[in-house]
Formats: structure tokens, C-alpha cells, sequence
């Protein structure tokens, strides 16, 4: 079954701070979307990509990306929040109805381009007999919930896992969730932070498989999370 890659990149990224969304601030020479495109480009299993940008910025990645990476097919405006975003793509994948064949689907965060090829095979290989897969790292700190400043309760740290992407569907799997979230009449009271949280709410008979990932993987969201970014790459030279 193919795969295609779709790189999130719709966020503002204000907390890194600039004067351009973090996905087109620079790492090492290149923006971190030239990075996560890269890593896609370069990956056996995935057949196309997709790039989704702020609306403002899609002439942007255009003149960026160019002809530059065979498997990029289109770059396209996404929504107001990151499950907008995703719904864009998923509308666009979708163009050719709900009876074509149907294909596995990356979603990967823009904002964390160090993602390696083991990761994006072995969630490639998983898709291969489970319909959705996510990408986690063992949390090393001990969590604990919080409620009017008080600790109420502390969860295993075994059974707790921190999440990353990419994540992966059968796109009509996706497809479905995100449905039955628009028909939701208390979906205004769910924030959901990724695609993952999306189908564990609504389609909870799903099992997603858990991948393991790297802290290599990082997301880019403050100013020195670049600097962690930079030393991982200084290490691999």
C-alpha cells in the first residue's frame, strides 16, 4: 500500500520568537521545513509528499522548495489550528472520493526536523498491518496531574510515553475520525493536540501502535530548543 507524507507547517511559532513563522526560521543553513521535507524526500516508503502553510506563506514555500524535491507534489493553505491543518490535507487526499483506493498517510510536525529514516520505515512498515501508528519517547520525569495548583494524582511512569511525529493512518481512517469530530456537538470542549488524540476519541476500538522514537526528534518550539537542534547535527558531521 503507498504512503504519503504530509509536513504540518501552519503553526505561527510565536514563542520562538522572529519575525517569520518557526517552520521558515533557519537550522544549520536551511529552514526547518527544508529539513522535514528532506527527511520524506529521502525516505524508500513514501511515494509523494504534501507541505501545508499559513495561507500567507504558501507563495513563500513555493519560491522555497521549488523543484527542488521530486515527491512534493502540492503546497497548500491549512486551518486556523493544527487539526485544521490536518483537514486540509485529508480534504485533499480525498479528491478523488471515499471509493478510491485507499493509502497510508504520514502527518509529520514541520517543527521537528530532525525526524530520522528508521523512524519514518519503521512507521511505514507498521502501517503495513495496523491502521494507525504514532511515535512516542519514554518520559524520564516523573508526570503528575495538577489541578487549582495542587497536585491530585501521579500516574505511572512506565505506562506514560511523550508523543512525536510523524503519525500515520489509513486515510480513511483519518478521514472517518475527523468526521465524526465535525459532528461532535461537544467538540468545542476537546482540544485535541494531535491526530492521534483525534482517534483515540473517536474511534477508540482503534489500536495505534506506539513506535519508538529519539530525543533527536525534538520539536522546535523555544529559542534554545535551536540550540539543542544544532548540536545534535554538529554531533552527526
Amino acid at each position: 500500500m503507498r504512503t504519503v507524507a504530509v509536513v504540518l507547517a501552519g503553526g505561527s511559532g510565536l514563542r520562538l520568537g522572529g519575525t517569520v513563522p518557526k517552520q521558515l526560521q533557519l537550522l544549520a543553513g536551511r529552514t526547518l521545513l527544508e529539513h522535514s521535507v528532506s527527511a520524506f524526500q529521502q525516505a524508500p516508503g513514501v511515494e509523494r509528499l504534501v507541505v501545508v502553510l499559513p495561507a500567507e506563506f504558501v507563495a513563500e514555500g513555493t519560491r522555497l522548495l521549488g523543484s527542488r524535491y521530486s515527491k512534493l507534489t502540492e503546497i497548500i493553505a491549512g486551518g486556523i489550528d493544527r487539526p485544521g491543518s490536518t483537514l486540509s490535507a485529508i480534504e485533499l487526499l480525498s479528491g478523488d472520493g471515499p471509493s478510491a483506493a485507499d493509502f497510508n498517510v504520514l502527518f509529520h510536525d514541520a517543527a521537528r526536523p530532525l525526524v530520522d529514516q528508521r523512524i519514518i520505515a519503521d512507521c511505514v512498515a507498521a502501517l503495513a498491518d495496523c491502521q494507525a501508528v504514532g511515535v512516542v519517547v519514554p518520559t524520564a520525569d516523573t508526570i503528575v496531574e495538577v489541578a487549582g495548583g495542587v497536585m491530585t494524582s501521579i500516574p505511572p511512569r512506565e505506562s506514560l510515553a511523550r508523543c512525536q511525529t510523524p503519525q500515520g493512518f489509513r486515510l480513511s481512517l483519518i478521514r472517518r475520525a475527523y468526521q465524526l469530530a465535525a459532528a461532535d456537538p461537544d467538540a468545542a470542549g476537546f482540544s485535541a493536540t494531535d491526530d492521534c488524540g483525534i482517534v483515540l476519541r473517536y474511534l477508540p476500538d482503534v489500536k495505534i501502535r506506539a513506535i519508538p522514537g529519539t530525543e533527536r526528534n525534538l520539536k522546535i518550539t523555544y529559542p534554545g530548543d535551536l540550540k539543542v537542534a544544532e548540536s545534535f547535527l554538529a554531533a552527526t558531521d
